[in-house]
């Protein structure tokens, strides 16, 4: 495994995925119940060592707190607001391109330091339910709710009241993790943090601290560790970044604390350490290494996306967006690190194919520098 030191000088780049899975119908190298599997399909080619990264255009400007994103299936983008709690349809065809247009409020949101309206994502029968998914923060707890997404309606009035699927996240200041994605299985996936209490992450009864995996009602999956447990990995610190990669394979993004943040092969039912273990060292343990490690001042990763056979994940305190070619179950070469500090805090990646991939800014979220135009998004051609 590459750990990427403070010491090492390396030039390159990247952090629901996107928020929905490139293909959502069964992957090949899924088993027979659905479940991503490890072994099911020959490992392909490994990912050129160098890649590259085009600004093409900024599609829109003036976001306030933008974290999650989504696309429709006609290419507009869907973005949440964690502090104000709404959600923007941004335009992205002609002579609607950067155009935006309030769909609603999410009833129930409580901003508050970390938390807030985070991810969201498309329910993958999209097409004939019209069901927006958003993960966020209330007075009492995170939670994942659905609404109906009625174009047709007024601006601001386009989202129905929100059926609860899962609650019970631990919430807090810091740490409420956030991003949802439905996965190559057709199954939700959310990232939890543990909220600023190390404990929660290696108890098996908390969902926080965890990867969950659940049914788009919110239940237990078949073939999840514990039948009667959303709770699909442990040991998690902050994870904001989900992506599969063309195998199938889930990947997370995960805050470390001071030494390292970590970039994670997900296995149903492992343990990856926090807080005993901050990146590697601790397999004797039981617990599962990081397969690349950066220090928090290059990093401090969100979003991750997956496209032209790397992993592309977004650095908040970083300023840069890493790119880690894979080959199987391992990085094919040293990440890059691409717009190292060109457009300050970076949020959400979200790949739609082509390799044109959509980037958030994260200047407006109290720990930024915005400058005119913050918060944007905007569009790459990566290779």
């Amino acid at each position: 495994m590459t750990a990427v030191c403070a010491a090492v000088a390396l030039v390159v780049a990247t952090g629901c995925s996107s928020d929905r899975a490139p293909d959502l119908g069964r992957s090949p190298a899924s088993s027979p119940d659905g479940t991503p599997s490890q072994d099911a399909s020959p490992s392909p080619s490994a990912a050129p060592a160098k890649g590259s990264v085009k600004v093409v255009s900024t599609l829109t400007r003036g976001l306030r707190t933008p974290w999650g994103l989504a696309a429709l299936p006609d290419g507009d983008l869907l973005v949440s607001s964690r502090d104000d709690g709404t959600i923007t349809r941004v335009g992205v065809r002609d002579g609607e391109r950067g155009k935006k247009t309030a769909v609603g409020s999410v009833p129930g949101v409580a901003p508050g330091g970390e938390g807030g309206l985070l991810g969201i994502a498309l329910s993958p029968t999209y097409a004939s339910d019209r069901l927006v998914y958003a993960y966020f923060t209330t007075a009492s707890d995170n939670r994942v709710a659905r609404m109906l997404y009625d174009e047709k309606k007024p601006a601001g009035q386009q989202l129905g009241a929100p059926d609860t699927v899962l609650r019970g996240i631990p919430k807090g200041t810091i740490h409420n993790g956030g991003r949802i994605a439905f996965g190559p299985d057709k199954m939700l996936y959310a990232g939890t943090g543990e909220a600023g209490d190390p404990a929660l992450a290696q108890d098996k009864e908390s969902l926080g601290g965890k990867i969950l995996r659940m049914t788009p009602d919110g239940q237990p999956v078949h073939g999840n560790p514990e039948a009667d447990s959303v709770v699909y990995s442990l040991g998690h610190r902050d994870v904001q970044g989900l992506a599969w990669d063309a195998r199938g394979q889930l990947w997370a993004s995960e805050f470390g604390q001071d030494t390292w943040d970590e970039l994670n092969l997900i296995e149903p039912g492992k343990n990856y350490g926090w807080p005993d273990v901050e990146g590697e060292g601790g397999t004797a343990d039981g617990f599962v290494d990081p397969v690349e490690v950066w220090p928090p001042s290059e990093a401090s990763p969100s979003g991750l996306a997956f496209a032209e056979g790397s992993l592309w994940m977004a650095a908040l305190r970083g300023q840069r967006l890493w790119r880690v070619p894979l080959a199987g179950r391992e990085s094919a070469a040293p990440p890059q690190a691409f717009l190292k500090g060109e457009y300050g805090r970076l949020r959400t990646v979200l790949a739609t194919g082509g390799g044109t991939v959509w980037l958030t800014t994260s200047a407006t979220d109290g720990r930024g520098t915005p400058r005119s135009g913050d918060d944007r998004i905007l569009r790459l051609e990566v290779g």
